[in-house]
């Protein structure tokens, strides 16, 4: 029987102690507790050349500013993710390679959803110059967070994997919540409101406290579309051309 659906992702990360917090805490901490997914964080230095210093990156040839990681710690890593394989996935699995890049196709709603099932993810987190270009035969695809530069590809690891691992049935309790989500429909999200029904005289709109369900739903359709067109109208040209 063949797996779907996202059940393991590696990062690979020259700062793993970076992965601590926001991994461990709120949704994904307690989709990893319940074992929805399994999350690993390898340290990169843990492939390094066999020297009491752990090096895993050098001086770019050519000359130039900064340094490069080697290829050969990030090839015995994939190498050896690849050879574990778990109890959730096939023994002919292997994981989808993804390089955190600036270069890469822009994260957006349609690729979490895309990425967010295949069964087995590796995310190799890029550092100083990047790496050399001759591991890039090992990515699959490269992904970036958006069109500007940070100091390493920690950060984008983490939104990448928040943005696929809510995707997970049973990460997030009610599906409903999901696919209210902005950009989930090529819409923005509704309005929402809670208690209290008046707050420093602002009130609640009356249609959601009517107990009408479809009015409701209707109405938050009408507000989507409107917040689309006043926060983000490109969202409705894009829309529009992919319905020719």
């Amino acid at each position: 029987m063949k797996s779907s659906g996202l059940k393991r992702v590696d990062i690979l990360t020259l700062f793993p102690g970076m992965f601590e917090g926001p991994l461990s805490q709120s949704l994904l901490g307690r989709a990893r507790d319940r074992g929805l997914i399994d999350l690993r964080i390898r340290n990169l230095r843990d492939f390094s050349a066999d020297d009491r210093h752990k090096t895993v990156d050098d001086r770019p040839y050519g000359g130039g500013a900064g340094m490069v990681l080697q290829p050969e710690p990030i090839f015995r890593a994939i190498k050896a993710i690849r050879a574990s394989v778990s109890k959730d996935l096939l023994k002919n699995s292997k994981p989808y390679v993804i390089y955190l890049s600036p270069q890469g196709r822009v994260l957006n709603q349609k690729i979490s959803l895309e990425l967010a099932q295949r069964p087995w993810i590796t995310l190799i987190c890029g550092h100083y110059e990047g790496v050399d270009e001759r591991i890039m035969d090992l990515v699959d695809e490269e992904v970036s967070i958006g069109d500007y530069v940070l100091t390493g590809g920690e950060l984008p690891a983490m939104v990448l994997a928040e943005a696929i691992i809510r995707l997970v049935p049973g990460v997030v309790q009610q599906a409903e919540s999901i696919a209210n989500d902005s950009f989930q429909q090529g819409l923005l999200d509704h309005p929402h409101y809670t208690r209290p029904a008046l707050w420093r005289g602002k009130k609640v709109p009356e249609v959601l406290l009517s107990g009408d369900h479809k009015k409701i739903r209707d109405w938050r359709t009408q507000q989507a579309r409107g917040m689309t067109s006043k926060k983000r109208p490109d969202l409705l040209t894009t829309n529009s051309r992919r319905r020719i």
